[in-house]
C-alpha cells in the first residue's frame, strides 16, 4: 500500500563513475547523502518517491521538526543535499549489481594480493564497483551503495482497513499516539507482538478493546488486561466499517454486533524492499515472531557484502525518522573514511608505479 508523493524537480543523472549511489530518498537515504555531500564526494540519490509514513500528516519525536508534513521534510532535504553538489533523480531501481572493479597498478597488483580482503584494503583485483540501472534503462556506476529502500507494512487482510492506513488505522504509539489519546481504541491481534502493543496504547487511552481474531490469548495475559480495563474481544472481525465523516464507526463482528471505535492499532508485517536488489546478493534475515523480513547489517550499517551498506527502515524495521537518519549519517559518514583509505592507497600505488590513481 505505498503511497507516492508529489512531484518534483529531478536532477539530470551524471555520467561517469560516482563515489556513491545511495538508493531510496526518506530519511535514512537523504541524511546518508547530505554526510557524503558534505565530505565533497560525488553522490547520487535514487528517489522512487514512496516512503513509508507518505500518508501520515505529520513527523513525530523528531526533536525541532515535530510535526512536519513528510513531503515538506523531504523536500527541505533534498534542497540540502543539493546544496552541498548531491544530486537527486526520481526513479525506480531495476537492477543493482556489482560491475568491474577499477585496475589497481601491475607494480602493487601482486603486493595486494597477498594482504587479506577488506573494505579498507581494497582487493588484489581493485577498487569495487557496482553498476545501478534504472527502470527507464539509464544507468550509472557507482564505487559504494547505500541501500536505504525502507520497507513495506502489510495490514491484515480486512475489508475496510487498508482505506484508512495513516489516520484512523495505526501502528506506532510513539508516531501517533499523541493525535489518537482519549480516543476509543481497537487492536486487531495479529499474534504475540499484538500482546504488548495493547499495553502501550492503554497508556493513551481509558477505552481500549482488543480483539484476539483467532490469535492464542492465555489465561494469564487475560487477566493481565483485565487488571487494566482492555476489553477482550474473541469473536472474529468481519469489516471494518466506514463513518458517514469518511472516518472509521467501528469493527463489525460475524456475529454482526458492531463494536465503535474511532481509531485501530495493528502491528504489521514489516518487509524490507528487496525490489532491484537482487544482484547484490545481501544477506535477508527474518524477524521475530514471523513480523517480517529485514537487511542484515553490522556496524554503521555495513554489509557482508563488500562496498554496500544498509540504513533505516530496511534494516531497522521500527526506527522511528530520527533514528532512520541518524542510522543514514552514520552510514554516509563510515562510507566516507573507507572511501578516504581506499583514495589513499590508490594514490600510493600509482606513486609507486608512476601511473595514475584510478
Amino acid at each position: 500500500m505505498p503511497v507516492t508523493t508529489a512531484a518534483y524537480a529531478t536532477d539530470t543523472l551524471p555520467g561517469g563513475t560516482v563515489d556513491a549511489v545511495v538508493i531510496g530518498g526518506g530519511a535514512a537515504g537523504l541524511n546518508g547523502a547530505l554526510m557524503l555531500a558534505r565530505s565533497r564526494r560525488s553522490v547520487v540519490v535514487i528517489d522512487s518517491g514512496t516512503p513509508r509514513n507518505a500518508p501520515a500528516e505529520g513527523v513525530h519525536g523528531l526533536l525541532g521538526l515535530d510535526g512536519t508534513p513528510p513531503a515538506e521534510l523531504y523536500e527541505r532535504g533534498r534542497e540540502e543535499v543539493r546544496r552541498y553538489g548531491g544530486v537527486i533523480v526520481s526513479g525506480e531501481v531495476a537492477c543493482a549489481e556489482p560491475a568491474a572493479p577499477s585496475a589497481l597498478p601491475a607494480s602493487s597488483a601482486s603486493s595486494a594480493s597477498s594482504a587479506p580482503s577488506t573494505e579498507a584494503t581494497p582487493p588484489a583485483e581493485g577498487d569495487p564497483r557496482f553498476t545501478v540501472t534504472l527502470a527507464d534503462g539509464r544507468t550509472l556506476t557507482a564505487r559504494r551503495l547505500l541501500v536505504a529502500t525502507g520497507l513495506r507494512d502489510v495490514l491484515p487482510d480486512i475489508p475496510g482497513l487498508a482505506e484508512h492506513w495513516g489516520h484512523g488505522v495505526v501502528h506506532c504509539p510513539y508516531c501517533h499516539g499523541w493525535e489518537v489519546r482519549d480516543e476509543p481504541i481497537g487492536v486487531l491481534a495479529v499474534g504475540p507482538a499484538s500482546v504488548h502493543h495493547a499495553l502501550l496504547f492503554r497508556q493513551l487511552t481509558d477505552d481500549l478493546v482488543y480483539f484476539t481474531r483467532g490469535t492464542e490469548l492465555d489465561e494469564d495475559t487475560r487477566t493481565r488486561f483485565a487488571a487494566r480495563d482492555i476489553r477482550v474481544v474473541d469473536t472474529p472481525v468481519e469489516e471494518v466499517v466506514r463513518a458517514d465523516d469518511g472516518g472509521i464507526a467501528g469493527v463489525r463482528l460475524a456475529d454482526g454486533q458492531v463494536v465503535a471505535r474511532s481509531v485501530l492499532a495493528v502491528a504489521t508485517l514489516m518487509r524490507a524492499r528487496t525490489e532491484g536488489l537482487e544482484g547484490l546478493g545481501l544477506p535477508i534475515e527474518d524477524l521475530p515472531d514471523g513480523m517480517g523480513r529485514r537487511f542484515a547489517a553490522g556496524m554503521a550499517g555495513a554489509t557482508e557484502v563488500p562496498g554496500v551498506w544498509v540504513a533505516g527502515n530496511a534494516t531497522d524495521p521500527t526506527a522511528q525518522v530520527g533514528a532512520a537518519a541518524a542510522a543514514g549519517a552514520l552510514a554516509g559518514a563510515h562510507i566516507n573514511a573507507l572511501l578516504a583509505i581506499a583514495d589513499t592507497d590508490a594514490a600510493l600505488a600509482a606513486a609507486k608505479s608512476g601511473a595514475t590513481a584510478v
